[in-house]
């Protein structure tokens, strides 16, 4: 399962910036928006969920989802599957696609905090492959610092 949120911007940078439909569509799908260290662009998903939140309208949504499937920013799995049997030949189909849903109340932001308000936000949740990298990754540091441990704790003794 892998997660991101956009926007999570400044309040200094949050006047600068026009963070258009288009834009915030597409950020999630960076490696920088990623709540795990992983490249979504290495692995192909199964299905993506698309939640936002604030000045949002269904239609600008549909536009954008649409040029991300015809430019292939994300790549889903192919799931045509030919099974052969001995008598007969079945074809297996799978859609993979999006799924977006919009809640119109704005974001709400803590007070005192250093995020700044904004008009709307997007989140992403996808199954996908690429976390697979990140999962080795963290498993290799769990073996690394266990090693570590066993080491100190010999060396104690």
């Amino acid at each position: 399962m892998l997660s991101s949120y956009f926007v999570v911007i400044s309040a200094e940078k949050a006047y600068h910036e026009q963070l258009s439909i288009p834009e915030i569509t597409n950020a999630p799908f960076k490696p920088a928006s990623m709540m795990a260290k992983c490249d979504p662009r290495h692995g192909k998903c199964m299905a993506c969920c698309l939640m936002y939140h604030g000045d949002v309208v269904l239609k600008d949504v549909n536009v954008v989802v649409s040029t991300i499937k015809t430019k292939r920013i994300v790549q889903f799995f192919d799931w045509n599957k030919l099974i052969r049997h001995e008598t007969f030949v079945l074809i297996f189909r799978c859609l993979t696609s999006f799924k977006c849903g919009i809640n119109h109340q704005p974001p709400i932001v803590v007070l005192g905090a250093d995020r700044a308000k904004v008009r709307r936000v997007v989140g992403m949740i996808s199954k996908s492959i690429a976390i697979v990298v990140a999962r080795h990754f963290y498993i290799g540091i769990t073996q690394i610092m266990n090693i570590l441990i066993d080491r100190k704790l010999d060396y104690k003794t």
